[in-house]
C-alpha cells in the first residue's frame, strides 16, 4: 500500500490544509518511509507556487505520480501557460519511472486530444523531433499553440 500526499492550490480550496508542494515534500522526507510519496499536480502548483522544475529536479526521488493538465482552464497540455515541452523533458532527464495522469478537461474530441498529450510528452521527453516536425505531427495540432 502507498499513500500519496497532493497538494490543492489555496484558489480552488483555500481550507485545504496542504497548499504548497515544498511542505509536501517535507512532510514525505520527515516521515522517510519509501510508500509515502507525493502526487505532483502540475495544475494545482502552478496556481499556488510555480517553479515547478526546479522542485521536480530537488524532489523527483519523492514523485510517485503527476498529473498532466494546463493552466488556465484545467484542459490538455500546451493550450495555457505551463510549458509541457520543458516539464516532458525534465522527466525524461531526471528518469523518472512513476505514473503520469492525464487530468485534463478536452478542449475539443477527447480521443485526439488524449492521444496528441501522449504522443506530445513521448516526442518532447526523448528530443527525438524538431519544433517544425512537431508541429506538423498529431501531437503539432494540439502542442503546436504553445
Amino acid at each position: 500500500m502507498q499513500l500519496l500526499l497532493e497538494t490543492i492550490d489555496p484558489e480552488e480550496n483555500p481550507k485545504y490544509f496542504l497548499t504548497s508542494a515544498t511542505e509536501a515534500f517535507e512532510v514525505v522526507k520527515a516521515v522517510n518511509h519509501p510508500q509515502v510519496q507525493f502526487l505532483y499536480d502540475f495544475f494545482h502548483e502552478q496556481i499556488a507556487e510555480g517553479n515547478l522544475i526546479e522542485k521536480l529536479e530537488k524532489n523527483i526521488e519523492h514523485v510517485r505520480v503527476v498529473h498532466i493538465v494546463d493552466v488556465p482552464g484545467r484542459h490538455e497540455p500546451g493550450t495555457g501557460e505551463i510549458n509541457y515541452q520543458n516539464i516532458f523533458r525534465k522527466l525524461s532527464e531526471l528518469r523518472y519511472d512513476g505514473v503520469a495522469a492525464m487530468e485534463f478537461h478536452p478542449s475539443g474530441d477527447p480521443v485526439v486530444n488524449l492521444r496528441a498529450a501522449r504522443d506530445g510528452s513521448t516526442v518532447w521527453s526523448r528530443g527525438a523531433m524538431k519544433r517544425s516536425d512537431i508541429e506538423k505531427s498529431t501531437a503539432g495540432q494540439i502542442f503546436g499553440r504553445q
